[in-house]
């Protein structure tokens, strides 16, 4: 059953990443080819972000790739941490973008350079923001369907690439009015935002790659499950961990000590079973019996 799931996301992540490939090969295309002919450096610029865009697609393909292989005896506990290495990736790709939209407006706001594209740069630019914006949100639906770190990250990367052809857009707009300045400081603006969220991706994955605790929410939950089962008289040592989009629950429970093995194992599968059912992401279960040396 989990190796079905397992597949199930696998199938979901590699469908909605190459469509968000083939958009990214013929948005680029337009931009660069676009931004050329017209001598718009910002166009030609917001080209080579779709170009970034593609090279983290591929990422995250090798990485579910590589994530999805089963646990063997150099990596019992599977490789999901390709996940979080991948999501790490694209932060970084995102931040030296970020920083380099910020450095290069700045540079031409400096120098008092002006850009007057014309008309064809806001086709361009409005063509990407759509089409971006949708697989934003579609690849960002899918993250969250098969919490995939790697894919959220790449989902945020399309949305900086939407917003990098909004501040295109508004900056032809505004330099078909007159004002020559306008994109650049626009593109300053998108640089910080675009830094901003890979800060937020970079310190999400170092939280995991320190072996963090799952959040306050999912705990509670499981703590709750602990305490309703009636066959359960209590419980400690529970620690969870979360590798890639899997989580890692160990907890030791205490239960009547005259009961058989075979009844203490049922136990332990009616809580494993019913953390499946609360828990909407992936997770792995060990438990450890103790005897309640208190049961009647």
């Amino acid at each position: 059953m989990t190796e079905i799931l397992q597949t199930d996301r696998e199938q979901k992540i590699r469908s909605i990443t190459v469509w968000g490939i083939f958009v990214n090969i013929f948005l680029l295309s337009i931009k660069i080819f676009i931004g050329v002919l017209i001598r718009s450096s910002a166009l030609v610029a917001d080209g080579f972000h779709s170009l970034s865009d593609l090279a983290t697609d591929f990422v995250v393909l090798a990485s579910t790739h590589l994530s999805s292989r089963p646990p063997d005896d150099a990596h019992p506990y599977g490789h999901k941490r390709f996940e979080t290495l991948a999501s790490q990736i694209v932060g970084l790709v995102l931040l030296v973008v970020g920083f380099g939209f910020v450095w290069r407006a700045g540079t031409w706001i400096f120098r008092g350079e002006e850009s007057y594209p014309g008309f064809m740069v806001l086709v361009a630019a409005a063509i990407s923001v759509v089409s971006k914006e949708i697989l934003f949100f579609l690849t960002r639906k899918t993250s969250r369907e098969t919490h995939s770190a790697a894919l959220y990250a790449n989902a945020w990367h399309h949305r900086s690439d939407s917003l990098s052809s909004g501040a295109v857009l508004i900056g032809g707009v505004a330099s078909l009015l007159g004002w020559g300045h306008a994109d650049h400081m626009a593109t300053v603006v998108v640089g910080l935002m675009i830094m901003g969220v890979a800060g937020k991706i970079l310190y999400e994955g170092l939280i995991e790659i320190t072996e963090h605790s799952a959040d306050r929410d999912t705990i509670q939950k499981i703590k709750n499950i602990l305490t309703a089962e009636r066959d359960v008289f209590d419980w400690h040592a529970l620690r969870t961990r979360k590798v890639g989009g899997e989580l890692f629950v160990d907890v030791h429970i205490l239960v009547d000590p005259d009961i058989s093995v075979r009844q203490s194992h049922e136990i332990c599968s009616k809580v494993e079973d019913e953390i499946q059912r609360v828990l909407t992401k992936p997770v792995n279960i060990l438990i450890h019996i103790e005897p309640h040396e208190t049961a009647q």
